[in-house]
């Protein structure tokens, strides 16, 4: 049987494809027996505007709320990015990033990355050096993420999305510290166009540090995001 309605065709596609996702990142997780898991929320608001057709600023921050009972402190993140368009796929970025953890070891961390756009695919390999306060050693981190993101219904207002992040440390900020695959987030949420100017995300994040000699630490966070675009 065959239609020519828009929106069962979409509802046909997206389905199957965001299944998919979920399966995946569910599969990607790496067990966490005797996990040390507690529940977060994180809010997300970022300001950007366009310098050129092919050049931006942005300005994000992250508060990341959390349970100091359970020794998980708050986290206060600023990062400010250049972005660069090389073309139609491909986005190149460079930051600095100013996190403020309650109770002391703030970090400073320099960022680059790539990200890209392939059809509903969508990828992002991400570089940190990372200074921890007190530790004066530099760290080094590379984060690959890759997911899908699809169009909800007609009118492009609605986005759904979802993702995989490792966490592959090649150099720990103190000396003896976990290196190798040390975390692991993944995300399902959707996205809507408010307007021209403003987009919101809603979605749900989980948060795996995976630690040597130490059940695995494991953050729940429903995450609240605000785009803003002048």
């Amino acid at each position: 049987m065959t239609t020519d309605s828009p929106e069962l065709s979409m509802t046909a596609l997206f389905r199957p494809i965001c299944i998919s996702a979920c399966l995946t990142a569910s599969a990607l997780s790496v067990p966490a027996s005797a996990a040390d898991e507690g529940f977060e929320l994180w809010t997300e608001p970022s300001v950007s505007t366009d310098l050129d057709e092919d050049t931006g600023i942005q300005f994000q921050t992250s508060q990341r709320f959390r349970d100091a009972d359970d020794g998980r402190v708050d986290t206060y993140v600023f990062r400010l990015w250049l972005h660069q368009k090389m073309s139609s796929t491909f986005t190149l970025s460079g930051g600095v990033e100013q996190n403020v953890n309650d109770g002391g070891a703030d970090e400073i961390r320099f960022l680059q990355q790539v990200t890209g756009k392939h059809g509903i695919v969508r990828s992002r390999l991400r570089l940190e050096e990372r200074l921890v306060d007190g530790t004066g050693r530099m760290g080094l981190r590379v984060r690959p993420r890759l997911g899908v993101s699809v169009p909800l219904g007609t009118n492009d207002r609605w986005s759904g999305f979802a993702d995989a992040e490792g966490f592959i440390t090649l150099k720990s900020t103190s000396v003896g510290g976990d290196d190798g695959f040390t975390g692991l987030r993944t995300r399902v949420g959707a996205k809507y166009a408010a307007s021209d100017n403003l987009a919101i995300t809603l979605a749900y994040l989980r948060q795996q540090d995976i630690r040597d000699d130490r059940p695995d630490r494991v953050g729940h966070v429903p995450l609240i995001g605000l785009d803003f675009v002048f």
